[in-house]
C-alpha cells in the first residue's frame, strides 16, 4: 500500500471522561492501555474514534469533542443514547446477558427479548455514525461485546468497509453459549467481520466449535495464531491476540522516587510482613469471596504464618445500585470482618480492605510493596493486574498466584503459580508455597513473567492485530496452551 489505511476505532465509550462544572461540560483524556496504544496509530494513520459520550441524548458535546480532536490529532465522534437505550442495551443485554453468559454464569442471565431488540437498534445507531464518518477504503476496528452486530448493520446500510472485531472478554464453551436464545443471530453477525480476534487460543477454539455446531457449511483452514473460516463463498480470519499493558510506562513509573517512597510507607505500615495484594473491580467474576475463604484457610492450616502475613484487598466500586452487587459487597465485608475477628492479634490485622478507587500512582506503590499478587478470578478475558504487578516488581522477587481461568494463564503458566479458584484448600496451599519459595526460584519465575510482558506489550498487540488485518505475516507470537484441558494447537 502506498499510504497507510485510515483507521476507524469503534467502542462502546469514547476514550475520554466528561466533567461538568455548573452548566458546562469539559472533556478530558481517559485512562487505560488501549487509549495509550491506539492514539498514536490514529494520529499517524489519520482516523476517528467513535463511541457513546456517556452523557444523555439531549446533551450536545460536538463543540467540546471538536476542540479535543484538534488538540489530540485525531477525531472523536459521539453516539447519543437515550436513557431507555442505555438501560436495555448497556445494562440489559450487554451486562445482564452477554457479560454473565460469556463468563460462565448462565444462571445470572436475564434473557429478555426487549434487551436484544435494543441491542440491535443501538448497533444500527452506531453503524449509521460509522458509515457517515468513514470511506470505503477505511479500516473499521470494533471493540468488545457491546457491538458484535456492528459489521452486519454497516453492510445492511450499504456500507462496504473492511472490518475487524476484538472481544476483550472470554468466549464461552459450546454448552454455555448454546443457552443464548439468539445464538444463531449472534454468530451470523460475527461472521460479517473480516477478522475476529480473541484473547486466547481457548476462546478461539470455543468460537470455532460453536460455529461447527450451528453452521455446518463453514470449515476451518490453516494453523497458527490466525486461521481462516470459509463456507466456499465467504472467507474470514479468526485469531487470538493476547492483550497487554504498556510495560515500559509501568516499569518507569515504578522506579521513580515517588513510587519508592510510597512503597516504603506501605511496607513500614505493615511492619515489613509478607504483603499479599488483591486488586479488583467489584464483580462476581473476580472471585473475591473465594479468595478471602482461601486466605482464612491459610491462617487455619498454617498457624505459623499468623502475624507474619497480611492481605490487602482493594475493591473498586462498580454497579453499586444493582442488588446483586450490593449483596456481594456485603458478603465480602462480612468475610473480612469474620477473618479479622477470628485471627487478629494486638498489632496485627490479617485483612486490610479498601473499598475505593486508587490513583495509578497509589496502585503502583502497592504493587512495589507487595510480595505476592493474589489474582484469582473465576473467569477473566485476560487480567491486566497480573501484568501490571510484574512490570512494577522492581526487585524481581515477587510471586504471582493466578487463576487458571484467567486469560493471562496461557502466557503465565511457566512463571506463575496457577490455581483453581474454587479449590479453597488448594489456593491456601499455593499461598503457603509462595511464602516458602526460595529467593532464587522467585527471581527465576518473575524474570520469565517480566520477559513475557515486556516482549508482548500493548504495542505488540496493536501491531499483531493490524498485521493480521492487512495480511502481514505473523511469526513472533507467544506460545499459547489451553490451561484447563492441556491441549496444544
Amino acid at each position: 500500500m502506498s499510504h497507510p489505511v485510515r483507521l476507524i476505532v469503534v467502542s462502546n465509550r469514547l476514550p475520554v471522561s466528561l466533567c461538568k462544572e455548573g452548566e458546562c461540560w469539559h472533556v478530558e483524556t481517559g485512562k487505560g492501555g488501549l487509549i495509550t496504544a491506539l492514539a498514536p496509530v490514529l494520529r499517524n494513520r489519520g482516523g476517528d474514534w467513535i463511541g457513546w459520550t456517556g452523557a444523555g441524548a439531549d446533551v450536545d458535546l460536538r463543540a467540546q469533542l471538536k476542540a479535543y480532536s484538534r488538540q489530540e490529532g485525531y477525531s472523536l465522534h459521539g453516539v447519543n443514547l437515550t436513557e431507555e437505550e442505555v438501560h436495555d442495551f448497556y445494562h440489559g443485554f450487554s451486562n445482564e446477558i452477554i457479560w454473565p453468559l460469556f463468563h460462565d454464569f448462565p444462571s445470572a442471565c436475564n434473557f429478555q427479548q426487549a434487551y436484544f431488540d435494543a441491542y440491535l437498534a443501538v448497533n444500527r445507531k452506531f453503524a449509521q455514525v460509522v458509515v457517515g464518518r468513514s470511506e470505503e477504503d477505511d479500516y473499521v476496528w470494533v471493540h468488545d461485546y457491546h457491538l458484535m452486530h456492528l459489521a452486519q448493520k454497516i453492510r445492511k446500510l450499504g456500507g462496504e468497509r473492511k472490518t475487524g472485531f476484538f472481544l476483550h472478554i472470554p468466549f464461552p464453551s459450546q454448552d454455555i453459549f448454546l443457552k443464548l436464545p439468539w445464538r444463531r443471530q449472534m454468530l451470523e453477525a460475527l461472521l460479517e467481520y473480516d477478522l475476529i480476534g480473541f484473547q486466547t487460543f481457548r476462546d478461539r477454539r470455543n468460537f470455532i466449535r460453536c460455529m461447527s455446531v450451528l453452521f455446518k457449511d463453514w470449515r476451518q483452514y490453516g494453523r497458527g495464531p490466525v486461521v481462516h473460516l470459509s463456507n466456499g463463498i465467504r472467507t474470514i480470519k479468526v485469531g487470538y491476540f493476547p492483550i497487554s499493558i504498556d510495560f515500559r510506562e509501568f516499569s518507569t513509573l515504578a522506579r521513580t522516587r515517588e513510587s519508592a517512597e510510597l512503597a516504603e510507607r506501605v511496607a513500614s505500615a505493615f511492619r515489613r510482613r509478607t504483603l499479599v495484594l488483591g486488586a479488583d473491580r467489584l464483580d462476581y467474576t473476580k472471585g473475591i469471596p473465594q479468595r478471602l475463604l482461601a486466605f482464612r484457610a491459610l491462617l487455619k492450616k498454617y498457624p505459623q504464618l499468623r502475624t507474619k502475613i497480611s492481605l490487602v484487598q482493594i475493591v473498586v466500586p462498580s454497579r453499586e445500585r444493582v442488588p446483586e452487587y450490593q449483596a456481594m459487597k456485603h458478603r465480602i465485608e462480612g468475610l473480612v470482618s469474620e477473618i479479622n475477628g477470628e485471627y487478629s492479634e494486638p498489632g496485627w490485622v490479617p485483612v486490610y480492605y479498601l473499598y475505593r478507587s486508587l490513583s495509578r500512582d497509589e496502585l503502583i506503590g502497592y504493587y512495589r510493596a507487595a510480595s505476592i499478587a493474589f489474582v484469582t478470578p473465576l473467569r477473566d478475558g485476560m487480567n491486566l493486574v497480573a501484568k501490571e504487578f510484574c512490570a512494577c516488581n522492581v526487585d524481581g522477587s515477587g510471586v504471582v498466584i493466578l487463576s487458571e481461568f484467567a486469560g493471562a494463564a496461557a502466557q503465565f503458566q511457566r512463571g506463575a503459580l496457577l490455581v483453581n479458584p474454587y479449590d479453597v484448600e488448594g489456593v491456601a496451599d499455593a499461598l503457603y508455597a509462595a511464602c516458602q519459595m526460595p529467593p532464587a526460584e522467585r527471581r527465576r519465575r518473575m524474570q520469565k513473567l517480566k520477559t513475557t510482558v515486556r516482549k508482548y506489550d500493548i504495542y505488540w498487540w496493536v501491531d499483531s492485530f493490524l498485521g493480521a488485518a492487512f495480511g502481514k505475516k505473523l511469526e513472533d507470537f507467544p506460545a499459547q496452551e489451553s490451561v484447563d484441558y492441556g491441549l496444544k494447537e
